[in-house]
């Protein structure tokens, strides 16, 4: 017993000497994986609860929110929101409470445009009025709590965010559970089981930084805000149909349970996407602070070891791809095992290509953005489109690979285009090494889809990639370590 207490005592005493940064990094991370985290694991659950048809139903649901709330809201919580916190940092208080009451005053406007026309509107989405009305709240309340959020980890606090994080993302699949175990309607119950959870956690935010910021109506915080991101609108919304179109299309040109059965598998394949939020936000304040000091050489060599970061979660996602889907979901679902190393690739690309797009929001290149994110999202719709009708919904899953891939190297071509306008042509990232890292992982990716018949070799391949990481380990905990709090900026 003595020698357990000693062991813990040394551990926290090793805990608190980490630098301030990484204790938050760590916490966000944990963050990241209780709001999706508990999410997906639930997924077992309401796979058996819901028909395929019924889950299918609920997914495209939350694909038309991913769309409709780019509108609703202008996607105020991201890209502007992120950069003012830190152009603002003498007026942030004010700056937030700012964007809390535009968004507030956007989302009551589209309620009222979705009342004029209510049967309207419920027949282009196939949605019911409660449907269509618990949308549009669960936009303005996720939205309030990504504000709050944000701010938090911008200035590093980590604690309150760790407790909130934990009561809602326990509280949404039980309150959903009992909705369904007791509902006819079963795909509204679960809307509402969501719904009734974001409302009363996240209301008492958007109060709160009112009461801070003092401050609904800023004119000119309103309108820097919507000029930086109205460029940016097709950008979101080509990300969210990048993002959603595949699950949309399934459901119309195939059906119900094909979408269900995609939806559960790129679920899955999402789970290493909780690696890219958090790493994602804690290297964006420093990337821009690097930038702005005229640093970006030490971009690279931090971002390499990142992007081998992200392969490598990813590789054990994909071998592990067959026992996680015997574990989430009936045989029903089983079939979809192959769509997850595509998908799973995927997230590696978008986590590449957002190192890349970071230089186009420093400088306000939205058109750079814009076009390179409408390039992915055209394509994805039309490789879909004839893809799906010749080899089944499977082929999403590879346009969708595809689709990043193309998307990735726009954004990074983009951002040679800046740094040639912006910063004397300096090369941030060596090709080379990009290269070197990106063939790897697919080309082990794709070994491991091929591997899925010998479990025997994907679990030797397993402990290999383990044991590395463990070998390596103070090498990622030295980067970190290097991630210093971003000075406050004053306003250019």
């Amino acid at each position: 017993m003595h020698m357990l207490m000693a062991i813990i005592k040394k551990g926290w005493k090793r805990y608190l000497a980490l630098p301030l940064r990484l204790r938050a990094s760590f916490w966000f991370l944990i963050c990241a994986f209780l709001q999706r985290g508990i999410s997906v694991l639930t997924t077992p659950v309401f796979t058996r609860l819901l028909t395929a048809e019924e889950y299918g139903q609920y997914s495209v649901f939350n694909s038309w929110m991913g769309i409709i709330s780019v509108f609703v809201t202008l996607n105020l919580s991201s890209g502007v929101y992120s950069q003012g916190l830190v152009k603002f940092s003498d007026r942030r208080k004010s700056f937030i409470s700012s964007m809390q009451g535009l968004c507030f005053t956007l989302v009551v406007f589209w309620t009222a445009v979705y009342l004029a026309f209510q049967n309207f509107w419920n027949r282009l989405f196939s949605l019911t009025t409660v449907q269509m009305l618990a949308m549009l709240a669960m936009t303005w309340s996720s939205t309030v709590f990504k504000f709050w959020a944000v701010e938090q980890r911008v200035e590093l606090n980590y604690r309150k965010l760790v407790v909130l994080t934990l009561i809602v993302s326990l509280a949404k699949p039980l309150v959903g559970i009992v909705f369904v175990m007791f509902a006819k309607d079963k795909v509204t119950a679960r809307i509402l089981g969501i719904f009734f959870v974001e409302l009363i956690a996240y209301s008492g935010l958007f109060m709160v930084q009112m009461m801070h910021g003092k401050k609904f109506f800023s004119g000119y915080f309103w309108v820097y805000a919507a000029r930086f991101n109205l460029p940016l609108i097709p950008h979101y919304l080509s990300t969210t149909i990048l993002n959603s179109a595949d699950r949309i299309m399934i459901s119309s040109m195939v059906g119900d349970a094909q979408a269900g059965v995609y939806s559960v598998a790129y679920s899955i394949s999402q789970i290493m996407g909780l690696f890219n939020i958090a790493l994602l936000q804690t290297f964006e304040p420093w990337i821009y602070q690097k930038i702005k000091e005229c640093r970006t050489q030490d971009i690279g060599r931090v971002a390499y070891i990142a992007f081998l970061l992200i392969a490598v979660v990813n590789l054990m996602l994909i071998a592990l791809a067959p026992e996680v889907i015997s574990l989430f979901a009936p045989t029903a679902y089983h079939e979809a095992v192959v769509i997850i190393p595509p998908v799973a690739m995927s997230t590696y690309f978008t986590f590449l290509y957002s190192f890349f797009a970071t230089f186009e929001f420093y400088f306000e290149k939205t058109r750079y953005i814009a076009a390179a994110t409408m390039v992915g999202a055209a394509l994805n719709v039309a490789l879909n489109s004839i893809f799906i009708r010749l080899y089944g919904y499977y082929a999403a899953g590879y346009t969708t690979l595809f689709c990043y891939m193309v998307f990735a190297f726009c954004h990074y071509m983009f951002m040679r285009k800046v740094c040639q306008k912006k910063l004397h042509g300096i090369r941030v990232y060596n090709v080379r090494i990009l290269l070197g890292i990106t063939v790897g992982f697919m080309m082990g990716g794709f070994a491991l889809l091929f591997l899925y018949e010998y479990p025997i070799a994907r679990f030797g391949i397993l402990a290999v990639i383990g044991g590395t990481c463990v070998w390596q380990r103070r090498k990622v905990l030295d980067i970190f370590c290097q991630l210093k709090a971003p000075k406050k900026l004053n306003i250019e």
